[in-house]
């Protein structure tokens, strides 16, 4: 279960921290992950998870957390895990799962505190460093981190460049990035050299009593694209890795920063709901970029239509059972996709944009097969289309024996919802350039 985040926060950076140790197997479970917890309680302060997730949710307390892994364990046998949320500012979503093979046994934690802002603060930053540097200091580690979740997908982690094969095979086999907050385990002290680590230029370098060593490039979290920040970021690196050129490592930092500084939306205004949907589902890191992209988006001019004189006659026998036929299977969309869509049980301009949004992001028409798309998919979008345009145009369909000639009549114009319907599910591309969204603008426009 995700953590309530409010809408506007989803536009926002996060801490992300990934961790994970081990623990040796002659420990009963539970009196290994204590210290583990007694850390979370004593540093978490603001952020403290409030509920703890598992096979149901339970307010946070040390049993339930025991329950909850008991019962997970009951379930898998050889591994647990569960889910601790903070449901209000700031908000966090983690986990903490442990598996018992091989040996020793694993412990793995990942969290997510949103905003990032909230690490604008050195004081609350210091906390979190050391509540990884207990857990570092009790449980060994290969490699741990802290940062900014967007500046992470800029840098390509965790592949850094590499096939999703080889970074699973290797993982963090050496330096590819110093992020804000690092644990570098023994063997990566050892390949960089312990006295070099020691002397890395940084807010913060300690050796931990298990040889591992925790690195901290700057004060705080939340500035990282602060320009002494990238420096001190980048001196790090060069330090850890001398055959990398410092000016070339500051150089790609700052282009990360120039990927996420604000772009304002200027969105063609028949698409601009649509495309402020999308833009807002890519991500911190993406959303810049898309923004820009959809900014010189132009739509094609809607051809699905003609002029009302050109109109083509009803030639159904029965008036009546042709347009039951279009609501039904209007209907057959609302029962397939209710679930994914909330809002399309309402029939309204605003669930149009739902639906764009849906079959975009899920790329539909070039996930399934082309034949259940034109045999059921292109009729039910098309008449969901024309009882939109009924409904909130006042308009009037006009039926036809072949579904691609059923016209609806709005002002001036008949409008062929499923000739649309038909082109929108051609591509990806096309659900942009014959979106839903789009033709409802133009033919609102020209409705009087």
């Amino acid at each position: 279960m995700k953590s309530q985040v409010p809408q506007a926060l989803k536009r926002e950076d996060s801490l992300d921290l990934y961790w994970k140790g081990t623990f040796a197997p002659q420990l009963d479970v539970e009196r290994a992950l204590e210290p583990f917890f007694q850390a979370l309680e004593e540093y978490a302060e603001e952020w403290m998870p409030d509920f703890v997730e598992g096979k149901r949710r339970r307010k946070y307390s040390r049993a339930a957390v025991w329950k909850t892994l008991k019962e997970r364990l009951e379930q898998y046998q050889t591994s647990a895990s569960c889910g601790l949320y903070h449901s209000t500012y700031p908000f966090v979503s983690s986990s903490v799962s442990f598996g018992l093979l091989p040996t020793p046994h694993s412990l793995r934690a990942t969290l997510y505190v949103q905003p990032l802002t909230f690490f604008n603060q050195e004081e609350r930053c210091r906390s979190l460093v050391e509540m990884v540097r207990a857990w570092s200091s009790q449980y060994p580690v290969s490699y741990a981190a802290a940062h900014s979740s967007a500046d992470e997908v800029l840098a390509d982690a965790p592949y850094y460049g590499r096939d999703k094969e080889t970074a699973r095979r290797d993982g963090f086999d050496k330096i590819y990035e110093v992020c804000w907050l690092n644990v570098f385990g023994p063997q990566l002290v050892e390949t960089v050299g312990r006295e070099r680590m020691l002397s890395t230029p940084a807010h913060r370098v300690e050796e931990l009593p298990n040889g591992s060593i925790l690195l901290v490039t700057w004060p705080t979290a939340a500035d990282f694209t602060r320009e002494e920040a990238r420096q001190a970021q980048a001196r790090a690196l060069v330090h850890l890795r001398p055959e990398l050129d410092y000016d070339t490592v500051l150089r790609s930092l700052h282009e990360r920063n120039a990927a996420l500084v604000p772009v304002e939306p200027r969105f063609h205004p028949d698409v601009a709901p649509l495309l402020s949907r999308l833009a807002d589902e890519a991500g911190v890191a993406r959303r810049q970029r898309r923004i820009a992209e959809f900014n010189a988006y132009q739509p094609p001019e809607p051809e699905e239509w003609l002029p009302a004189s050109a109109a083509l006659p009803s030639d159904v026998p029965d008036t009546k059972a042709a347009l039951e036929h279009y609501s039904l299977l209007a209907e057959y969309l609302v029962a397939m996709r209710h679930t994914d869509i909330p809002s399309v049980f309402e029939q309204t301009p605003e669930s149009l944009t739902d639906v764009d949004a849906w079959f975009w992001l899920e790329n539909f028409p070039e996930t399934f097969e082309r034949q259940l798309i034109d045999q059921r998919a292109v009729p039910t979008i098309g008449a969901y289309l024309g009882q939109v345009l009924v409904r909130h145009l006042g308009g009037q369909w006009i039926p036809r024996k072949k579904l691609e000639e059923a016209q609806v009549r709005v002002g001036q114009r008949v409008w062929l919802p499923f000739v649309r319907a038909h082109r929108y599910l051609r591509s990806r591309q096309s659900l942009l350039d014959s979106s839903l969204t789009q033709l409802y603008r133009v033919a609102e426009r020209h409705r009087g």
